[in-house]
């Protein structure tokens, strides 16, 4: 589905905003305690809905995810290289976002509409962006920040590995799978209005 700049713009606000909201955590909004971090699941589905548009709504929301880090971090009185989350390896977001960005890009350019064998490319795109996402994320931490005492093994790694692999697929599947509820939901409703808008003809 084509979309004009002007709707492009408005699922952007609307993917920014649930990430400020979830991604910010307790630092700023107390009452959003309950609402885990949305940004694996932003990425995909922003890569799904605005495929083509990555020159510019790519950085624009990694520019937003770091933007938050820091002032979450910096608010609470710590500098921002010295956070426990943040060393060489917080670069590797980079990557790490982008395949899933990758990964639903893909699935907006194959999808068939809404038939069941979408549904399963859906899953398909969403666990391989995923997990590469998962493995450059964690592993470049793993490897190479200083939090994670010394000494390294890929057997504590392939078991830290497995200690996030179900949290975090879970939280990027619910945050997708709303959208993909989200997705179905509007294309039902333009059709309706659309069959509603034409004239009814004589029998």
């Amino acid at each position: 589905m084509v979309k004009t700049l002007t709707q492009r713009l408005g699922i952007l606000l609307v993917l920014a905003l649930v990430m400020a909201v979830t991604r910010v955590h307790h630092s700023f909004l107390h009452h959003f305690d309950a609402l885990p971090d949305a940004s694996w699941g932003i990425f995909f589905l922003a890569g799904f809905w605005l495929r083509g548009a990555g020159r510019w709504a790519f950085p624009l929301l990694m520019v937003e995810a770091v933007l938050i880090d820091y002032l979450v971090i910096t608010n609470q009185g710590i500098d921002f290289w010295s956070h426990y989350c943040v060393s060489a390896a917080y670069w590797f977001l980079i990557p790490s976002y982008f395949s899933l960005w990758l990964g639903g890009s893909w699935l907006a350019r194959h999808q068939i509409g809404l038939r069941l064998q979408t549904l399963g490319m859906a899953a398909v795109a969403l666990l391989v962006s995923w997990a590469a996402c998962y493995l450059l994320s964690n592993g470049s931490f793993y490897w190479l920040s200083n939090s994670v005492p010394l000494p390294r093994s890929f057997a504590a790694w392939f078991a830290n590995l497995g200690d996030w692999y179900l949290p975090f697929l879970q939280t990027t599947a619910l945050y997708v799978g709303v959208g993909a509820f989200l997705h179905v939901l509007a294309i039902q409703l333009t059709r309706a209005l659309k069959q509603a808008d034409q004239p009814n003809l004589p029998h």
